[in-house]
Order: C-alpha cells, then structure tokens, then sequence
C-alpha cells in the first residue's frame, strides 16, 4: 500500500480509500452487501494496508456507519474514519436533513453513535444546502471541531465559485477550513479540471474523488455495461454523462489498454486517476474481496504520458453532474 497526506490535514491515508455505500442492508439497495459479507471486505482491506474508510448517513439510512462501526471495533484508532451529513433521514422530520445547526449537531451526533466512537476522523457535507447561510453551516462546523466531535471538515460536490465562497467565509471569520473536496472525477467526467480542482490545488484541500469507476461503466465494455446487479437497477448510472460526448470511445481505449496490458479495465480507469499530483485517493466501492484486490493492485501500474494522452484525447465537453 501506499500513503499520502490528506491535504494540509497531516494525517497519513491509504492511497485507495474504501467507499462503504456497499455495506449495510440489501432492503436499501438490492446491491448492497449485508453485514457479514461487509466485514469479510472491510477486514480484507485492512489487511491490505487500507486505513481509510468513507460513509455515510444517508447509505442504508443508517446501517452503513453501523456496519463499519462494528467491523472497526478495537482497531479504530488505527484508521482514518470519513462520514457524511446532509440528506433526509426521517422522512416525518424535515430537521433531520439539511445543514442548520440543528440538523448538523443531532446527525453528526446520531453518526458517532452507530460509528461507535467519540470522534470522527473528518465530517463532510455531503451536498451544500440553498436554504440554510453557509456562514450558520461553518459556525455549526467549527463547534463540532472545537468540541472534539471531528477532527476535519469536508465538503462535497457544488460549484466552484461556491467552495471559494465557503473557504473565504471561513477565513474571515475565523472558522475551522475545509480540509477536503469530495468530487465527481473520472475518464468520462472531467468537467471538475476546469475550475474545482485547480482551487483545491491552490488552497491546500484534498482531493477525495467519488464515482472513480463511473459507476462501473468504466469496468467493462461499454455495450456490457448493464449486466451487473448494480448497472440493471442503478437508474442514477443514466443520470450521470458517461455516455455522451467521448464517452464509448474513452471506455474502448480502456479497454484496449488494458488488454495490451493484460490487466482489468477497472485498473487502468484507477491508475490514471492515481498520476493526477491533485487526487489524494478515489472513493473506490466494491462488492467483492476480488475486485478490492484488483483495486489495491492498480497502484503498481505506471502509465506513460503517451498512454495518459491516448486515454484522455476523446474527451469531451459534457454538461456537470453530481451537485445535486
């Protein structure tokens, strides 16, 4: 494995972060791994040298963090725990959803409780919220850092003029920074190398990319693409732009990559996400202790700047996805 530091945080992460979407209950999502196979993947990856671990409240509504929480317990300190707030958790309180002040402290709290711990290691906004000033959001942040209930704060997909909002916010108020960017970047959605990504490079902020996969469609010939459990019920697959502008033809280079290399699609698509100096380590999610191998193996592959230029030449323009 290897390591690199989070940002200006400090702290040392695993150059593959495991996404846990996947873990907690299939009554959730039919593709959503249940507690026993969850723990068999998470210990997998620590044996492998992964200490860094992304969820959420909102994945199975709850279970996920519980799930991670459970499978962690008595190794916590050795790991980098990521958990996330901001959408609806009980759809008869509107105030469990949100970034008010009181949505922020009862979920964060609600999340240390199924995490079992006192802290976690970074708290994310998982999406920024139209109805509530970012300056009550940040202050609502900052308590929870001062308090000892997080140690970093995040933030998620939005627009890039609006993270340099919040980040100057911050500064001028004093308040705690944050220390990471969750995106959505991979080969078929680079929209996030004009704007967002050379801010997080400017300010010192990680980079954490979600979808680093394409939500598979970057694992597989593209005229395969719905044979997975996953992609035949994943309607939000199709909601994203993988398939527009230069998609199929990134996808077949790909492919063609990877054959001459004889290794997986899913390698080359995470090894050129891990040469780019701005990504700290993709969100990689997995249903499988096989394809978490695969992963972790993508970090021994070397792409030449040829290889990088074939793969990226098709790309085009497409409109932004994954703010909302």
């Amino acid at each position: 494995m290897e390591y690199t530091t989070l940002g200006d945080t400090g702290m040392e992460v695993s150059r593959i972060c495991l996404g846990c979407m996947s873990f907690g209950s299939s009554d959730w999502r039919e593709w959503v791994l249940d507690e026993a196979e969850s723990h068999e993947i998470i210990d997998r990856a620590i044996e492998l040298g992964i200490n860094f671990f992304d969820t959420a409240n909102m994945y199975s509504m709850g279970e996920s963090e519980r799930v991670l929480g459970n499978a962690l317990e008595g190794r916590r300190e050795q790991q980098v725990v990521a958990t996330k707030g901001y959408f609806q958790m009980d759809e008869d309180n509107p105030n469990s959803g949100g970034l008010s002040r009181k949505a922020i402290e009862q979920e964060l709290d609600h999340s240390l409780d199924r995490l079992g711990m006192d802290t976690v290691d970074l708290y994310q906004i998982h999406r920024r919220d139209p109805k509530t000033p970012i300056e009550t959001t940040l202050g609502a942040l900052d308590d929870a850092v001062r308090r000892g209930k997080t140690r970093y704060i995040g933030a998620s997909s939005m627009w890039a003029h609006q993270f340099a909002e919040d980040l100057h916010t911050s500064d001028a108020l004093g308040y705690e920074r944050f220390a990471t960017m969750q995106n959505h970047y991979n080969l078929v959605y680079r929209e996030e190398e004009r704007e967002t990504l050379p801010l997080c490079a400017k300010e010192g902020v990680g980079v954490i990319p979600w979808s680093p996969l394409a939500r598979g469609y970057l694992t597989r010939p593209h005229e395969e693409i719905d044979a997975t459990t996953r992609s035949a019920s994943e309607d939000r697959l199709y909601e994203h732009p993988y398939r527009e502008g230069g998609g199929p033809e990134v996808n077949e280079r790909v492919e063609e990559l990877a054959n001459e290399r004889n290794v997986s699609m899913a390698q080359i698509a995470l090894s050129w996400l891990l040469h780019k100096e701005w990504v700290d380590a993709p969100i990689v999610g997995t249903t499988s202790v096989e394809h978490l191998e695969d992963a972790v193996e993508a970090l021994d592959i070397s792409l030449s700047e040829s290889d990088i230029e074939h793969l990226e030449e098709p790309y085009e323009p497409v409109r932004v996805s994954g703010h909302d």
